[in-house]
């Protein structure tokens, strides 16, 4: 069975700054693959070049068997995107906005599937609020329930929990984990190496555009390992960062 995201000798430079530098990593079917990497290390560009948001300066990547350059607009068709920083249209309300992602994504009950994500979330008494006078956690949840709107078959997702309290944080951790227990695919990008910890499968670091390591998590525990000193260790900071 081919990787549901494949990578290849990805790069993206901008001048000579390398935000990512020859990644290859491939991702499997029915993964919780989290990217992990300091701030500034390519987490997000590595997620723009995947989603075909930014074109690569060179290498190649297939998503779902689709070429992320050729066609990223099938590839966006075809998955559910979480990006950075969250930025619903500010001129809608939270229900104009999953409406409007509903007849673009042609999801035919969309009232029903808003309806569900405004109940599970717990921000149904924000449905008519403007998108722009949202809080930063509201509107996280309401680009969470977006990106899963149509049921996608893989999400990738920009540091998924940053603006979620710790009741809502456990709340989209549940989900995300049935969520590949239905065989869904995650690929989420987070440096929150706890979480990571927690409830991913697999696991890459990048460190300045440059994968340093990728594997399974299991294989990082069953060395008597916390996540987060391995970390520190393959970024070159030592156990003493």
């Amino acid at each position: 069975m081919a990787p549901v995201i494949s990578a290849s000798s990805l790069s993206k430079h901008y001048g000579d700054l390398k935000a990512v530098d020859q990644v290859s990593l491939d991702v499997e079917e029915g993964s919780l693959f989290g990217l992990l990497g300091p701030n500034g290390s390519g987490k997000t560009t590595m997620i723009r070049l995947l989603t075909g948001q930014v074109r690569p300066t060179s290498g190649s990547a297939t998503v779902l068997d689709t070429d992320v350059v050729t066609s990223p607009v099938k590839v966006r068709e075809r998955i559910g995107i979480i990006p950075e920083q969250e930025t619903p249209p500010s001129f809608l309300t939270s229900e104009e906005y999953l409406a409007f992602v509903g007849r673009v994504r042609k999801i035919s009950a969309v009232k029903e599937e808003a309806d569900w994500w405004f109940e599970f979330l717990e921000f149904s008494d924000k449905r008519d609020v403007l998108c722009k006078d949202l809080s930063r956690g509201t509107r996280q949840k309401l680009m969470f329930a977006q990106a899963f709107l149509h049921r996608p078959v893989l999400a990738l997702i920009d540091e998924p929990l940053i603006n979620f309290d710790p009741v809502m944080q456990k709340t989209v951790k549940d989900y995300l984990a049935e969520y590949v227990r239905d065989g869904g695919t995650i690929f989420l990008s987070t440096h929150i190496l706890e979480i990571a910890e927690e409830i991913c499968s697999d696991v890459a670091i990048i460190h300045r555009g440059r994968l340093v390591h990728a594997g399974p998590v299991a294989r990082i525990l069953g060395q008597r390992q916390h996540l987060s000193d391995f970390f520190l260790e393959a970024v070159g900071k030592g156990s003493h960062a």
